[in-house]
Order: structure tokens, then sequence, then C-alpha cells
């Protein structure tokens, strides 16, 4: 018996849950196909689901199909729900990404194509919607090749010579033993859909089951189920709850068994459930292989590793928009209680909370996402909430090297650490390391400084946005082994982050950065000056205008600044008929940075919790030293000359 966990996922209202329906009804797992348009899809079973159509949360059902075992992940499609198809990947041994042949490629179809190279997972495509299609299959799977990969192959016939042969000549090896035999076995074929050398394609129309079959015998015949390790392993990729509200912790068994009273951390496990989709079942013991929900844990989350597992990556989708929760005063203890409960089923919520602003706010994709948000709020906790007038999330950078020195020596204390901070990769997040000679600072002090630099996120000086796209090396230090505690060191860290960013901003070298979309715009033609000229003056950038009957389709990226609320004004100037897509595509350069460190009136010396500034110590006693008279101050030598603005 083979068994697999597949994920479906899909730009919105591309048929996904119409294709889960449809391959659950096929093999019998369900007497009746569901609709997502009816509210009786099988796992769209949450409330808020049914009310708005769309899947707002993954769900798993189990289907048999010969030989096969398949667990299904049904994930959202929507781009303001992509953090909850995120947790899914790192758990999955195949995705079927399902395409709409009248859509095409949206923007999110490229972004989820991205994400499932990010997470390695092998992937088969679905061509929904082929009954209404203008295209033939052909046309269609040219155009996949050309925007998506050229190793996408038709396999609806997937024993005939052309289909070997396209198969063949995506691996130089396999093409040279097919040429010589003429054969091509399926344990090769495994092997290459494995490794992400070869991606099948398959054409139909889900509602009308119209090449579901070729789909499922297709998983059945060329999935390559993976191997497990002995060893106890598991991965928490998702935190819900069941109907009685009791917690749940989702996880994927990588290698192993588990049974209950087996005991995680210092918890003890009480029940093992298997779910289709709103039903359970207490097992008495999984495998590997297997996907369960345990109630009743707490302090777990997605991304966790259990045992042998090795953790998930930081997620690349991220929110770009932050919001003030808006609770009556009577009620915010209430309403900051709820959204720490939602938080842990989507962590990139990231709520805070400032005593001081008696403020919370909240972290989101989109405005789906905040309307979904306030209709959680309502329905399950009872809360009315309203949300104030969001704001962009800006990032800070560097545009050129810089060491920063932060020395922290008040009495009977001394630490001093040299970091030489310098630009990275686009979207490379803040790479750590350490190139400093132990008989400098010896291991441990070393382990402190990267230690400290991962304990907190790092703003930058611009507007006190976090730093990101930042190498930091620790290139030297001092150290006392009289009067040196660990804590001595998380000041000289933290100092030294905050006053080589100084520096570098002294020299104009510190850069504002802002979340920008990747659009496609549909407008008719006797329209398109207007969104051309709209999209200039929010400081985007588009290609030639593509022409389709009458309408007219512009692509190419903008602020998010500029537009997020774009959408009210485009259905009122096109009555209702132009079109919107809209994905986020990273951080760029801030086109009006200006204006946006004015409007922050941001004084990094006076953010007090990340001071740039150190401590030394004179006549037995501690004394601060601004950042700038830092470096004519500092005990070690510099690594690299400090430029002069």
């Amino acid at each position: 018996m083979k068994e697999l966990v597949a994920g479906i996922v899909a730009h919105v209202d591309a048929g996904k849950t119409t294709l889960s329906e449809a391959l659950l009804y096929r093999t019998g797992t369900v007497r009746k196909l569901g609709r997502v348009d009816n509210g009786d899809a099988f796992l769209d079973s949450d409330a808020l689901e049914k009310q708005r159509g769309i899947t707002i949360f993954s769900h798993q059902a189990r289907l048999t199909y010969g030989d096969l075992t398949l667990t299904l992940l049904d994930t959202p499609g929507h781009v303001d729900f992509a953090s909850q198809t995120e947790q899914v990947l790192s758990v999955l041994d195949v995705a079927i990404l399902v395409v709409s042949a009248t859509d095409g490629i949206q923007g999110y179809t490229r972004t989820l194509w991205q994400l499932l190279a990010h997470y390695h997972v092998p992937t088969v495509v679905f061509v929904n919607k082929m009954d209404v299609a203008t295209q033939d299959a052909q046309a269609v799977l040219a155009t996949l090749q050309r925007e998506l990969d050229p190793a996408i192959t038709d396999f609806t016939a997937p024993d005939a010579a052309a289909t070997q042969e396209a198969i063949a000549v995506c691996d130089d090896v396999v093409l040279e033993d097919y040429l010589d035999t003429g054969n091509l076995a399926d344990a090769t074929v495994q092997r290459l859909i494995a490794t992400r050398r070869v991606f099948p394609c398959y054409f139909g129309a889900a509602l009308r089951l119209d090449g579901v079959p070729d789909l499922l015998a297709g998983l059945a015949r060329f999935g390559q189920a993976p191997t497990f390790a002995p060893e106890f392993g598991a991965k928490v990729f998702k935190i819900s709850r069941d109907e009685r509200d009791e917690r749940l912790t989702w996880v994927r068994l990588t290698g192993g068994h588990l049974a209950p009273k087996a005991s995680i951390g210092e918890q003890k496990i009480n029940q093992l459930r298997v779910y289709n989709g709103q039903r359970f079942q207490a097992v008495p013991e999984v495998v590997a292989g297997t996907v369960c929900a345990i109630p009743g844990l707490s302090d777990t989350a997605p991304g966790q590793a259990w045992g042998a597992a090795t953790p998930a990556p930081a997620p690349l989708i991220q929110p770009v928009l932050t919001y003030a929760v808006r609770p009556t005063a009577e009620a915010l203890p209430q309403v900051l209680a709820a959204l720490r409960r939602l938080e842990e089923e989507d962590p990139q919520l990231a709520v805070t909370w400032s005593s001081r602003l008696q403020e919370i706010r909240v972290q989101v994709m989109g405005a789906v996402q905040l309307e979904v948000l306030t209709q959680l709020l309502a329905q399950r906790f009872g809360l009315d909430v309203t949300f104030g007038e969001g704001s962009i999330m800006y990032r800070e950078t560097l545009t050129a090297p810089v060491e920063g020195v932060g020395h922290f020596e008040p009495l009977r204390h001394y630490s001093e650490v040299h970091l030489l901070m310098a630009p990275a990769k686009r979207g490379s997040g803040l790479h750590l390391a350490t190139d400093c000679s132990l008989e400098v600072l010896p291991r441990n002090w070393q382990h402190q400084v990267i230690a400290n630099l991962q304990a907190k996120t790092q703003l930058g000086v611009l507007v006190g946005a976090p730093l990101t796209d930042v190498s930091i090396t620790l290139v030297g230090g001092g150290f006392s082994i009289k009067h040196t505690v660990g804590g001595d060191f998380r000041e000289a860290t933290w100092r030294a982050v905050r006053q080589g960013l100084m520096m570098a901003r002294r020299t104009g070298d510190c850069q504002l950065l802002e979340p920008w979309y990747q659009f496609c715009l549909q407008v008719a033609t006797t329209q398109v000056g207007r969104a051309m000229s709209d999209i200039q003056q929010m400081g985007g950038t588009f290609e030639t205008p593509a022409q389709q009957g009458d309408y007219a389709v512009l692509s190419g990226f903008a602020p998010v600044a500029g537009m997020q609320d774009y959408p009210a004004t485009l259905r009122a100037y096109t009555h209702g008929q132009g079109t919107l897509d809209c994905v986020v595509a990273g951080y760029r350069p801030c086109h009006n940075a200006a204006a946006v460190i004015a409007a922050a009136a941001y004084d990094p010396v006076a953010d007090l919790p990340n001071t740039p500034d150190s401590v030394f110590c004179a006549h037995g006693a501690g004394y601060p030293v601004a950042w700038d008279k830092v470096p004519q101050t500092a005990h070690c030598p510099y690594r690299l000359a400090p430029r002069e603005a």
C-alpha cells in the first residue's frame, strides 16, 4: 500500500475545492458531489467559509484509490491567506497545482510555483475548466512551459512514445538510457517527478469529473512514497480549534511512531486523531508519514520540529500592512486575549500591545483578511471591533558596509563587540556569521553575540523599521576574565548594531524599503490611459498594454502604499467592469522615502531600548558615550575604517 500526503494549491476561483470534491467523490469517500457555491463542500466546513464561498483554513481528507492511500490537504486560494498555505507545504509529498484554463496563470499562481520550488515539493499540474476554455490543451501547455517551467509535461497518455520522449529529455542520463533501450521504467519517472525534474500535467473539468480519473491514476502510478528514518520525528504545521474549542496541534510524523501517553517535552499526549473532514477517529498509534491532530497541547506552533525532524524555514510570505484594533475600552482585555488565540493559528498576525499607547496592532496581508478577522472575532468570541487606517510595514537596509561598535562597561562589567554589517541579496533577511579569532573572543562569547542578534528584531534608524537584507559578521571585541557576564554581551551587541547604523545614516548609506505589488490590471481600451496615469502617479511601472478584445491588460509593479486602496477607485471609474490582481512581490527602495522619514519623525537616539550609545568606565564609575564618539573611545581595533560624512 502506497501512502502519500498531497496538498491542493491554486489561485482563488481556479476550482481547487471543486477538484478536491471530485477526488473524494470519485474514490467513494463522499456519496454526493459538494459545491462551493451551494455551501455543502465536504472540506469547506467552517461557517465563515460557507458564508464567503472561499477556503480560509486548510482542511484534511483521506481517500483510497487502488493501492494508494492519499491524505489530502486542501488550502486557501486567496492571496490574503497565503500564510495558511505556506504552513502546509513543508509536510507534503506532492502538490497538485490547479490552473484555470479560462483565467490562465495569475500572479498568485507564480507565487505558489516559487513557494513549491522553495520547499522542494514535487508538483503535478491540473488544468481545470477545459470544458469552457477557448484554447486547446496544447496551447495551454505551451503557456505553462513558457511561464512556469519547460519540464511541465502532458501526462494524459503516459505510455505514448511522444510522452515518454518528452519525459526523457528532462534528464541527460535518462535520455541516454532511453535512446539505448526505447523504454522508460515507472521507477525512473517516479524519481524524476520526486526530484522536480518533471512536472506531470493533466487536463479536465473537475465539476464534470473530466480528467479526474487520469489524475488519480497518475498519482497512484507515479507518486513516490518517501523513505522514513526509524528515529521519531514530527513537524508541526497547523494549530486549530475543534467544535468544542479544544486546541489541536497538527503534525506529520517524519520518522518512528507515536502513541498516547508519550511525552513531548513536559507535555503528555492523551489522544491521537486522524481527521477526515470534520470527523475524526482516535487511533492507538500513528507511524511515520501519518498526518494527525493532537488535542490539548500548549506552547506548540507551526514550523516546530520534534525529535529528529528539522524545523521549517522562516516563512517567505510576510504581511505588509499593520492595523490598529479599535475595541471599546472595557472590551480591550477580551479582544487582546481573542487575538492571541487567533495568533496561535496564524503566527503571521504578529499581535502587539503597546501599554504606552493602550493600543493593539495586527499584521495582515490585505482587506479580505481584515474582513475575515472582524467576522472571526464576532462569530467565535462575540466581540465587535473595528480597525483604524492601515499603515505600510517598512523595512530598512544598508547600501554600503559599515562597522558598528558597542561597548558596555559599567562598574564591574565589561564587553566590547565589533560587527561588520554589509548589504546582502534582496529578500535574504539577516545573515549572521563570525570571522573572529578564538584568541580574541572565546567560543562561548561568540555564541552569546550570535544568540543576542537572534533574540530580538533589530531595528533600523530611519523610521525604526526592522532591518533586513544585511549580513552581520562578528569581527572583533573584548572581554574581561574577571568582570564579564553574559548580559554584558547582550548590551554590547545590540548597541553595536545601532551604532553602525547611525554611522551609515550619517554617510547616507541607510535605505528605506517598502513592499511592492506585482499587478495585473484589466480595463476597457477606452480607460487604459487613465489606468496608466494612475500607476505612474503611484510610482509604479508597467509593460506595454496587451490587447484582449475590447479590453487592455496592464502588467507591472507598484508600491503597496499607492495601490492598496486602488480597487475602490478602479470600481468607480470602470463601473465595476475592471479587474485587479495583486501579489506582494517583496521589498524595494521606497519611492517617497524622504516624505515617509519626515512623517515618521523617528529619533533613534531617543529610542532608549534600542540605544546606539555606549557605556565606558573611568575612575571607578560608568559614563555614557554618544554613538559618534565611540570610534575614538573604543578599546579594540577596527576591521573597517570609519567613513566620513
